[in-house]
């Protein structure tokens, strides 16, 4: 097999015969595979997946988790079932146009010196605040964790078969997938696109969910936020310190001032949030330790449909 296309899917049933005719023609001179992940979906994707392979075991397998594990399971995954020579990662919404694939693919073919090829979003649709937080977090996980992030990089991309072997190799719960691409270190070649408006259904990810998205992900490759507590504990520590010694002159000098007590209390509720803050960070911390230790596995399968024979 030359090609397998992994294509996770959480509630996504008005998607998948849609995007499964626009990747056969986009496909049809190629020899591919379709991995569809079905993420624990809540309406008829199983269903509409279970039809798509009675019509089509040539080129359909399904995976349907027990319940919803996240995409970053789901990616996983598929990447786990892949055994083609190249591996794509494309969204069901038709956002990520099938026909880019071919390019990418094209790319790979005549670049043996590149690995990987990563879709990048022109965030055309979106607004500026949200363009600039995105900015934003990728500048931080770049500089916090002195690895290559490139604004707008998506889950949109084409690999060798040794990026597969490396990225199915880690087997962490706290999956932070886009990290993880940069992590292993294989070479990147970076292509722009626009992502097409979505075909039927409404976004699972808003703005809520890239926010604690990004905590994860900066969490989960990078220390970084507990240097910050730790800068800030000593800085409060140091301005206290002269605080107590402006107090300690002002009683030698004026005798004892009464009226304190609001600006002690303050200094006792800044400092005591601080305080809770910052264990409240380092509770985070350990509790990714702590889920990690228990190993659980990353995902659960259902069901599967068209793993029982080699596709060739």
């Amino acid at each position: 097999m030359l090609l397998d296309v992994i294509i996770p899917a959480y509630n996504e049933e008005g998607n998948i015969n849609a995007l499964y005719e626009s990747l056969c023609n986009s496909l049809s001179d190629i020899r591919f595979n379709l991995i569809f992940v079905d993420d624990g979906s809540k309406d008829s994707t199983y269903k509409e997946l279970r039809e798509l392979y009675n019509k089509d075991k040539k080129h359909i397998q399904v995976i349907s988790f027990s319940r919803n594990f996240g995409k970053d399971a789901a990616m996983y995954a598929g990447l786990k079932a892949s055994k083609a020579k190249y591996a794509c990662i494309i969204d069901a919404d038709l956002q990520q146009s099938p026909t880019l694939v071919k390019d990418m693919l094209k790319f790979l073919e005549e670049n043996e010196e590149y690995d990987e090829v990563a879709m990048v979003n022109q965030y055309t649709h979106e607004n500026v605040f949200q363009k600039l937080f995105k900015h934003l977090f990728y500048n931080v996980m770049k500089k916090s964790t002195n690895q290559e992030y490139v604004a707008g990089a998506s889950d949109f991309r084409l690999f060798r078969r040794n990026v597969v072997k490396a990225l199915v190799s880690m087997k962490e719960n706290n999956r932070f997938t886009k990290g993880l691409f940069s992590w292993v270190g294989f070479k990147i070649h970076y292509m722009k696109y626009t992502p097409d408006k979505r075909h039927s259904g409404k976004s699972k990810f808003n703005f809520s969910k890239q926010i604690s998205y990004a905590v994860d992900g900066l969490m989960n490759f990078s220390t970084s936020l507990l240097n910050i507590a730790i800068i800030l504990g000593t800085l409060c520590t140091g301005i206290s310190f002269v605080y107590f010694i402006y107090i300690f002159i002002k009683t030698l000098v004026q005798g004892i001032d009464m009226p304190g007590y609001a600006s002690l209390a303050c200094l006792i509720l800044f400092f005591g949030g601080m305080i809770i803050a910052f264990q409240g960070l380092l509770a985070k911390y350990i509790a990714k330790v702590y889920m990690e230790a228990k190993e659980r596995p990353i995902y659960i399968e259902k069901a599967t449909l068209g793993f029982d024979e080699d596709i060739l």
